[in-house]
This record gives structure tokens, sequence and C-alpha cells, in this order.
């Protein structure tokens, strides 16, 4: 009898202690907690230029292994749908190395900075964008192959009008990296350190704030997360559908 007891207050406990994190939570939020926004604006920020510089490499890469014939044009492919499932503490691993002092940009300074998140977020991102990029530019050669070779369009020209021709499903793989970049939390938190107002991001600091207990902080910035990547999702969704109507 005494052990039900002891149980159903434990469970009592914890639901009170749940309830008051939430509300909590919802103060936070509807305040806009300067602590809190510090830190989804550097996530967002992070996560931005990461995608941004990923895509200056993977959409090239990508159109060109779509369009191109190539010695070792097989080996790309394969590398970059292989690295679409790369884990994120490798890739944190690499650039890790890369930055710390015995690195070969160790005297760059860049090792617990946001430049070291973008650039492993960038590295975590870009095979993602590249593999969806010569999928969708693959399909569109097909379609489009024999119209632009009769137009006289060598291949670096065919892989630009392709990349314009699909920039509407392009911006959907985009989104999907933006996405996968806005969730990632092991690359981060090696080479940025997860230092308070300097390189905490969300995911970071819902873990920092779970494992200390304060929960009403890791629940905000949960929301916060999961309402962003709703929203990436919602707009892939719609311009898919709005350039479907517009171009059949």
């Amino acid at each position: 009898m005494l052990e039900y007891v002891k149980r159903c207050i434990v469970r009592v406990w914890a639901i009170d202690t749940l309830r008051d994190a939430g509300l909590q939570a919802l103060e936070l939020m509807i305040g806009l907690d300067e602590a809190m926004m510090n830190i989804v604006a550097l996530s967002v920020q992070v996560s931005l230029s990461a995608v941004v510089l990923s895509c200056l490499i993977a959409l090239p890469i990508g159109a060109a292994t779509a369009v191109g014939r190539f010695p070792g044009r097989q080996a790309i492919i394969v590398v970059m749908n292989a690295f679409m499932g790369l884990p994120p503490v490798v890739v944190g691993l690499i650039v890790y190395l890369a930055l710390s002092r015995a690195g070969p940009l160790g005297p760059m300074g860049l090792l617990f900075t946001p430049t070291a998140m973008v650039l492993a977020q960038a590295l975590l991102v870009t095979p993602i964008i590249a593999a969806l990029t010569r999928q969708i530019v693959a399909d569109a050669w097909e379609e489009y192959r024999e119209q632009l070779q009769s137009l006289g369009s060598n291949g670096f020209r065919s892989a630009l009008t392709l990349i314009w021709d699909t920039r509407f499903s392009l911006l959907t793989a985009v989104l999907a990296g933006l996405g996968r970049a806005t969730a990632e939390v092991g690359a981060v938190m090696i080479v940025g350190g997860n230092i308070d107002g300097v390189t905490r991001v969300m995911t970071t600091a819902i873990a920092l704030e779970t494992s200390k207990g304060d929960l009403a902080l890791a629940l905000a910035l949960g929301a916060i997360l999961i309402l962003l990547v709703v929203m990436l999702n919602s707009s892939a969704y719609l311009i898919s559908e709005a350039a479907r109507r517009r171009y059949g």
C-alpha cells in the first residue's frame, strides 16, 4: 500500500512539473525571451549560410553529373548517394580535425565559432542537395535532351538551362537540405562547443537544457524548431503545387 502511494505521489509531481514547464515555455514564446530569440536567430543564420554555401557547390555538381558523360561519373553518383546518410558526428569529427590547432586550417582560428558550424552543416548538406539535383536534372535531361541538342546547346549550357527550368523542383531539394541543417545537432556540438551567446543553437541548447533539467527553455525551443520544420515542408509542398499548376 505504501509503495502504491509513493508511485501516485511521484506521478502527480511529474505531471505538475511538466505542466509548469509547459506554461513557462509558453510564456517564453509569447514574451519573445531575448536569450531564446538569440539562440533561434543564430540557428537560422548558421543554417541559411550553410545551405547557400552548399548550393554553390551542390547544384553545379548535381547538374554536371546528370548531363555530362565523363570518367568517374558513376563513382561520383555513388559517393553522393552514399553520403546522403553521412553520420553528423563523423562530419563534426572531420571538420574538428581540419580546424584544430594541429589541423591544416588551425591557424585560421575557426574552431568553436559559428563559421566552423557553417562548414560542418555545409559538408553534411551538400551531398543531399547534389544527389537530389542530379536526379531532378537527369529526369529533365531525358525529356529535353533531343530538343537541346538540336539547338546546338553544349553540356554546360544544357546544365544551366535545365537548372533554370527545374528551379521549382530544385527549391524543394534546397528546402530539404535546409531542414536537415536546422535539425542537426551532432556536428555543430563538436565544432561549435555549445558556447552560450556564441555558438549555442536550438538543437544543442535543447540537449543541454534537458540534461540540466530546465525543461521550459527546452520545450520552447523544441516547439519553435518543430514549427520551422513544418513551415519548411509546407513551403516545399506549396511551391511544388504552384509550379505544377502553372507549368503542368
